[in-house]
This record gives C-alpha cells, sequence and structure tokens, in this order.
C-alpha cells in the first residue's frame, strides 16, 4: 500500500542499498505520460514486461530481511517486487530488483543497461490491469554510495525503479561494485 514505508536493498549480487521511501525528502518529478496515475490499494504486480529489450518476466513478492534490506529473488530468471512498498501504480516509488547474471550466464536483468530514455516499461497486475511507465533515466551507482533521496524519494505520483548490478565484478566478494538502477514514471 502507498502508506507503507520501507527500506529497499537487496544483498550480495542484485543490490546493497539502504534507503527509506519517503514523500517528505523526495525529489519532485512528474508522473509521465505513459503511466497510470496512482491508484489507491493497486494490485500486486505479477508481470514485467519491457519489449526494448525483450524481457517478459514473473514478478514474485520480496520481503525485508531482519535490517531492513531486501531479500533477492532466489531464481535468476524471476524479477522481485518489494512487497513492503507500493505496489507498481500507486503514488510513491515501487521496486522491482533482478539479477544480472548467474554462474551459468545472463538472469533477467542483463541488458538493462540498455533501456533507453522514452522506453516503455509495463507491468501487469493481479487484477487484470497493466500500468505502463516511461524510462526517464538510467544510472549506476557504487553500492557504497547510493544517493538514497535521488534513487527512493518518491516525489509525485507513481514511480518505478528497476534495479540490477553493473559495474566490476568483485572476485573476492562475490558481488558486484555497483548498482545500475532505472528511472521510471
Amino acid at each position: 500500500m502507498a502508506a507503507r514505508r520501507a527500506q529497499a536493498a537487496l544483498a550480495a549480487c542484485v543490490i546493497a542499498v539502504t534507503a527509506a521511501a519517503s514523500p517528505a525528502s523526495a525529489a519532485t518529478a512528474p508522473v509521465g505520460a505513459g503511466a497510470v496515475v496512482a491508484v489507491r490499494d493497486a494490485a500486486n504486480p505479477v508481470t514485467l514486461r519491457i519489449p526494448s529489450i525483450g524481457v517478459t518476466t514473473r514478478v514474485v513478492p520480496l520481503r525485508l530481511d531482519t535490517e531492513g534490506r531486501l531479500v533477492a529473488p532466489e531464481r535468476f530468471d524471476r524479477a522481485g517486487w518489494n512487497q513492503a512498498g507500493p505496489e507498481p501504480g500507486e503514488k510513491g516509488v515501487a521496486v522491482i530488483a533482478g539479477h544480472v547474471d548467474s554462474r551459468t550466464g545472463p538472469a533477467v536483468f542483463y541488458r538493462l543497461r540498455e533501456l533507453k530514455r522514452g522506453a516503455r516499461i509495463h507491468v501487469d497486475r493481479a487484477d487484470g490491469t497493466t500500468v505502463t511507465f516511461t524510462v526517464s533515466g538510467l544510472a549506476r551507482y557504487p553500492k557504497n554510495r547510493i544517493p538514497n533521496a535521488k534513487v527512493y524519494g518518491s516525489g509525485k505520483g507513481a514511480q518505478l525503479r528497476l534495479i540490477t548490478c553493473g559495474g566490476d565484478f568483485d572476485r573476492k566478494r562475490r558481488s558486484y561494485r555497483d548498482n545500475v538502477v532505472v528511472f521510471a514514471s
């Protein structure tokens, strides 16, 4: 629900960020032309479609661990939604995360870094509705220096962040050093 606040971060391979999604600390950003404006009690997301990079995947709910970090999806071919935060289409920042790769090859968000401004992201929901977001930007941040207010600040209306790993792989830590963040509204 939109009123729920949560910290969002995936451990290890996906994302290592801690951030409170709070409208009070949010940067202002208008709802994009392709977005469905905030809906109270929107249905849970079930499918994510990003035609420009060939992604169609189920969306599974993700829980927070005891430290408030988002637990990564178990499967590499699925994306996961922060169920403690807003549902896609509700006012605030909905977060969907996925793996970039696995030991056997590319994972669901392998091509995320190829997304361009203006690309459409469709989230199909359990009630049969679809909310469409338009990509407004893409950034890569070191995991230990995520600008939380920029990434998780809710601004106005419904927003979406897609997050995966990126940058160099740290073999000693068995994790990527950066996170790739797609901004959409």
